[in-house]
């Protein structure tokens, strides 16, 4: 309709609904409420770019409602929502089925209608944020540009690049063994064509973390440059390393452990 995907006359949704004991609903959309944009943030994307909108006015079924909104190129615009809806769902849910809908609390000896937080972030939403985020065309020192895709590391589809420095002296086959190593564990790409400045570039532009180059070298002590994507830095590494530096950097659950 109108702001690139952002309106999408069809969307997708993920939603939770959390069950709570009536009078403790406050305490946990607060809960939520802050965990939700901790996990918003663990992405890397900027704390800056995150805030809150409380809202005014409610829909009838709810005593509390707030929106994080993140800085699209177009203003702040609501990416999830965090809801407290009361009871309402499960009231109306057996009001028309004739059906009993409670929970009986061992705690208190007594059965309950639940309240619920319900917690709803929009994929497409998502997906423009971060694309919005990531994309950069850099000026780099002589003149020289590269468009790189600065994609949080657990989010990129290619992990890693691994590519022999010439197509001869049996690089190749050093590279694809590890590729094989690696392939198991993360998405891996083999990359042989064009010099290594314009393979890099190509991966840059995907988003690939890392770009693990074979060389002479490694024929000689198992040893690899490892160039991390933003930074553009190279370091020489042991192959036997390679798998504990990258799990460390793209890991999910590495990303998710920053919430605990």
């Amino acid at each position: 309709a109108r702001q690139f995907i952002f309106r999408m006359r069809e969307f997708e949704q993920m939603e939770m609904q959390f069950f709570v004991r009536p009078g403790s609903e406050m305490e946990w959309f607060k809960r939520w409420k802050e965990f939700r944009l901790r996990w918003h943030k663990a992405l890397g994307l900027g704390d800056e770019k995150y805030r809150y909108h409380d809202h005014e006015k409610l829909a009838h079924y709810a005593n509390a409602a707030t929106d994080i909104e993140f800085q699209m190129p177009f203003g702040f615009k609501e990416v999830e929502g965090i809801h407290s809806r009361t009871n309402f769902d499960l009231s109306q849910h057996e009001k028309f089925s004739g059906k009993k809908i409670q929970y009986f609390d061992p705690e208190l000896n007594e059965s309950y209608t639940p309240y619920v937080i319900e917690t709803s972030i929009g994929v497409d939403r998502m997906f423009l944020s971060v694309l919005c985020s990531s994309y950069e065309e850099q000026e780099l020192e002589g003149g020289d540009k590269r468009v790189v895709l600065h994609l949080p590391a657990a989010l990129a589809p290619v992990k890693c690049a691994v590519m022999p420095l010439v197509r001869k002296d049996g690089l190749p086959d050093k590279a694809r063994e590890i590729v094989n190593e690696l392939k198991f564990d993360f998405s891996t790409h083999y990359e042989e064509k064009d010099s290594i400045g314009k393979r890099y570039r190509r991966q840059d532009a995907i988003g690939t973390p890392f770009c693990i180059t074979v060389d002479h070298q490694t024929l000689e002590d198992n040893t690899v440059t490892l160039r991390e994507r933003d930074s553009m830095e190279q370091k020489r590494v042991k192959v036997e390393d390679l798998h504990k530096l990258i799990h460390s950097a793209v890991s999910l659950n590495a990303l998710l452990r920053k919430l605990a």
